[in-house]
């Protein structure tokens, strides 16, 4: 439990440190950087940029809307985020694990809305749908790797044949 909450701990600095206080370090640095060392030392720029504070509006005026259209197309326009999604898809084995469950689940509950409603009209179930039950348990059972009560959260590489075939 307490390595447990040292690594959660690691984690949530490097969050805090990298999203907010390097972010904001970083912009105040290249803002005092360039006004500094490079706007003052060409007279043109002194016309355009007379303070700190004017390079800092217009730098906010101009940076903020382009910034953020880079981040929409970032996630939205290029590949670059369906290059990153598929690295942590390809590191993370609980999502892996997430989308096959959740493939071996849909034709589960599809059957067992099939049969709701079958029961619901007080119609019996037939040998050949209480057989396709069993086959539904022991394949779940077989996914899961739930015999005798242990179960392996590791995926099985037919599993992962599954996935990289989803992906066109």
């Amino acid at each position: 439990m307490n390595s447990k909450l040292i690594f959660r701990s690691w984690f949530y600095f490097r969050q805090g440190w990298s999203t907010y206080f390097a972010f904001i370090m970083a912009a105040i640095n290249t803002l005092t950087v360039t006004y500094y060392l490079a706007i003052q030392k060409y007279p043109i720029l002194i016309e355009i940029f007379p303070s700190f504070i004017h390079y800092v509006t217009y730098a906010i005026l101009i940076g903020v809307p382009v910034l953020t259209f880079a981040g929409y197309a970032h996630y939205k326009k290029m590949a670059a985020y369906k290059a990153e999604a598929d690295i942590g898809f390809e590191s993370n084995p609980y999502f892996r694990r997430i989308l096959v469950n959740s493939e071996v689940l849909i034709p589960l509950h599809l059957k067992i809305l099939e049969l709701m409603i079958k029961i619901s009209k007080n119609e019996k179930l037939t040998s050949s749908e209480i057989e396709e039950l069993s086959i539904l348990q022991k394949e779940l059972q077989d996914h899961g790797n739930l015999k005798n009560g242990s179960k392996s959260g590791k995926l099985f590489e037919k599993d992962f044949n599954k996935l990289k075939t989803m992906d066109t």
